[in-house]
């Protein structure tokens, strides 16, 4: 239903005055950064995208639809600032009806070198809540009766989500007052280790926790849904079999085909699934390669999602593209000089030693930002000659389906 929605001008926090509320920054485009990059259609093709746009509920898994600095050596002074720009003029140009929102308070990590802090959350959250509240393009998204309903017709839904749940710390309660600020979705660790379980990063993955255990117990019966796309393998294993709900593996790929830790086994694919959980496919910078597609692009994001549709069916696949509106290559580049992940990445290299070489790009061909990633996904599906059916569930419906479990 993403094709439907209107248009408007508004700009983030332009209810303030740059010059004497806060610091400006020239941001990159919310169109693509790079050359564009799409799949070719025929005439009836095209046709039946635009149908399929107009009558199928289109959900992202994962994704960061906001707006970085043209110069990446911005960012980290950018995100001090705390006013993260929405791309609103981006998301309408989309065929996304509702996003899951990534907040960005993790990037405080990377300007002070430390764990995420539950104030960090709650000013991430309270200033892009704050600019969502002035415009009606966008708006943020409470149930799954926002996705479907007829509100979904002229607005776009963020649903706020977080990558990881340090900074809940020791407090079980804190799960209760994220989900009463509009936090609908939280992963049990991002990468690192934390009080619930391991992260991906670890060299040895001690499981799920005592505590963790409580906390998914406590997510459950709030109606917070799980995601553990950075957890490590085995506490993947324990939450999905400690979760009395499915879980999401919001943005992975399949390790069968590229051997890291940032990609999920099969073991861990098909109890998700066989949970009645769903799994998005990843297509951050260098993350869903394959040895038949080593230059990252949509050929090579595709191949991960065959491969995942062919051992779970078509009813526990979808799409968790984790773009954002800027230079994602740059950013992670950036992100790597700060962050921990340029240790995890070292300690990775064992396991690529029986993976082929890659090529570093400059872009993700077709897969630049969510509203990129939203249209070639589809073009991609209706290329194939997928049933209209399977391309409804993969869009939108397998989520749908199993957030009708999971939320209040």
């Amino acid at each position: 239903m993403g094709f439907r929605k209107h248009r408007q001008s508004y700009r983030s926090f332009q209810y303030l005055d740059p010059a004497a509320d806060y610091k400006e920054f020239r941001l990159a485009r919310e169109g693509n950064e790079f050359e564009a990059c799409p799949v070719p259609l025929t005439p009836p093709q095209e046709a039946r995208v635009t149908r399929l746009a107009q009558s199928c509920v289109m959900i992202s898994l994962h994704d960061h639809p906001v707006i970085f600095p043209a110069r990446i050596e911005e960012t980290f002074a950018y995100a001090r600032e705390g006013r993260i720009f929405t791309a609103f003029e981006g998301l309408a140009q989309s065929y996304w009806d509702a996003l899951f929102d990534n907040l960005m308070d993790g990037i405080a990590v990377i300007t002070s070198k430390r764990g995420w802090k539950w104030t960090d959350v709650i000013l991430d959250l309270g200033m892009r809540l704050c600019d969502i509240a002035h415009q009606d393009l966008v708006i943020r998204c409470e149930s799954t009766d926002d996705i479907d309903g007829k509100i979904a017709l002229q607005a776009h839904r963020l649903i706020p989500s977080l990558e990881g749940a340090a900074m809940i710390e020791n407090e079980l309660d804190r799960i209760e007052i994220l989900f009463g600020l509009g936090v609908r979705q939280m992963g049990i660790a991002y990468s690192e280790a934390n009080g619930l379980g391991s992260g991906l990063k670890e060299p040895r993955d001690g499981g799920l926790t005592h505590f963790g255990r409580q906390a998914v117990e406590r997510m459950n019966k709030v109606g917070m849904a799980i995601d553990c796309s950075h957890a490590g393998d085995q506490t993947t294993l324990d939450v999905i079999q400690a979760s009395a709900k499915p879980v999401f593996l919001t943005h992975v790929g399949a390790r069968s085909l590229w051997n890291t830790r940032r990609m999920k086994p099969d073991d861990a694919l098909q109890a998700c699934a066989d949970k009645g959980g769903v799994i998005g496919i990843e297509a951050a910078p260098h993350t869903t390669i394959t040895a038949a597609h080593p230059l990252h692009g949509i050929e090579s994001f595709m191949e991960h999602f065959e491969y995942v549709r062919g051992l779970v069916g078509w009813d526990h696949v979808a799409f968790g593209p984790d773009t954002l509106y800027g230079d994602h290559v740059g950013l992670h580049h950036a992100f790597a000089q700060e962050l921990s992940i340029r240790q995890s990445h070292e300690a990775q290299a064992g396991a690529r030693e029986e993976t082929p070489g890659f090529e570093r790009v400059r872009f993700v061909r077709g897969l630049e930002n969510p509203t990129e990633a939203s249209h070639h996904i589809l073009r991609w599906l209706v290329r194939d000659d997928r049933s209209d059916e399977n391309i409804a569930k993969v869009m939108g419906g397998n989520i749908l389906r199993a957030l009708k479990q999971m939320w209040p």
